[in-house]
């Protein structure tokens, strides 16, 4: 897909790896919609950005769990540019959630957004994405889509259920619209790690070394362009997913 003139709507958009993505797709070529919940500040500074690259951008606050807001922004999205060719499934909540603490509201919450609200947009946006034959979808997962975080269930639960529904999506949506998902691993840092974990997390991969959230922009955008690429997940772990011992730093 040549990016140029085309429209990507990215959840969770305005910052970390949500803004890289955003702004690798204004880079390519495409407007952005950036969708965010309370990062409204920053949602305007990565639109501001995207403006200086040329691209237009429009900035939309929606909880992604709730079916009435993502249809407003899908609303507001093809009022504004008349159409929509990528989606990026970007929201997620990052909850320490151990099972001794494990709460039923804590576990909706992961849930709906991470999963439900994934499969909301996705519903919203289809016919949109399948109007000109060649729409994307790109979901967000990570590592615990494979082997669960000790201390994160329902967030690993969520990813997990996230990387099926890509498989699915890409069956069902075919062939006017291609599915696949991205599974981050270490590329961005919790503010309050030591020196000493992030030396432990970077051992562990089979490179040695922390990836960035530009890393993780450039299989996203490799994925948007690569046309016959449906129903995939790439990892971007700097091969830790080889090298884990099973247990991470967070623990």
């Amino acid at each position: 897909m040549d990016l140029h003139g085309k429209v990507a709507l990215v959840t969770g958009g305005a910052i970390r790896v949500g803004r890289a993505i955003s702004l690798a797709l204004a880079d390519a070529g495409a407007d952005v919609v950036l969708n965010y919940s309370t990062s409204a500040d920053a949602a305007a500074t990565t639109a501001a950005e995207i403006q200086a690259r040329g691209r237009q951008a429009l900035t939309y606050r929606a909880d992604v769990s709730q079916a009435a807001q993502v249809n407003a922004m899908l609303e507001e999205t093809i009022a504004r540019f008349g159409r929509l060719d990528v989606l990026i499934n970007s929201a997620s909540v990052w909850l320490r959630t151990p099972w001794a603490e494990l709460t039923e509201e804590a576990w909706d919450r992961l849930v709906d957004v991470d999963l439900k609200g994934a499969f909301l947009c996705a519903q919203a946006a289809a016919p949109h994405l399948a109007a000109h034959a060649d729409g994307a979808i790109v979901n967000i997962v990570d590592l615990s889509a494979f082997v669960p975080f000790p201390n994160f269930l329902p967030h690993s639960v969520a990813k997990a259920g996230l990387l099926n529904l890509t498989y699915a999506l890409a069956i069902e949506l075919a062939p006017a619209v291609r599915v696949n998902a991205v599974a981050p691993g270490p590329v961005l840092p919790p503010p309050d790690y030591s020196l000493a974990q992030l030396d432990a997390v970077a051992r562990r991969t089979l490179l040695g070394r922390w990836g960035s959230p530009t890393d993780v922009a450039g299989a996203v955008l490799f994925l948007v362009q690569a046309g016959y690429v449906t129903g995939v997940v790439v990892p971007v772990d700097g091969g830790e997913r080889f090298g884990r011992s099973g247990k991470r730093a967070t623990d």
